[in-house]
C-alpha cells in the first residue's frame, strides 16, 4: 500500500458520525491536487477491507454519486441513521454537515 493510500485511508476514518467529506477535500488533504478519482478508488477497492465509513464521503456539492439500485438507496440511509440531513434529490447541505 502507498503512503498516500494510507493517508486516504485515515482521513475517511477520522470522519466523526453525523458528518460528512467529499472526495475531493479528502484527495487534496491526502497531497493529492485533483486526485479525487483516486479516493473513489480506495472506497471502492478497501472500504470492506479497512471498515471504511464509506457513506460519509460524497461529492462536493453534496450530491450522492451512486446511482439508484447500486447504493444510494443504503448510503441515504447510513447518513440519516447519523441524522445526517439528505434531501429528496439526494443532497447534504455541506455548510452543515462537511467535517
Amino acid at each position: 500500500m502507498t503512503e498516500t493510500t494510507s493517508r486516504i485511508i485515515s482521513l475517511i476514518k477520522a470522519i466523526p458520525r453525523g458528518k460528512v467529506s467529499s472526495y475531493g477535500r479528502i484527495a487534496l488533504a491526502a497531497g493529492l491536487r485533483n486526485g479525487a478519482r483516486q479516493t473513489v478508488r480506495v472506497l471502492h477497492s478497501m472500504s470492506e477491507k479497512h471498515d471504511l465509513p464509506w457513506h460519509r464521503v460524497i461529492r462536493s456539492d453534496g450530491s450522492i454519486a451512486l446511482p439508484e439500485g447500486a447504493g444510494r438507496e443504503l448510503q441515504i440511509a447510513l447518513l440519516q441513521e447519523e441524522g445526517v440531513e439528505v434531501s429528496e434529490d439526494g443532497k447534504v447541505d455541506m455548510r452543515r454537515f462537511e467535517v
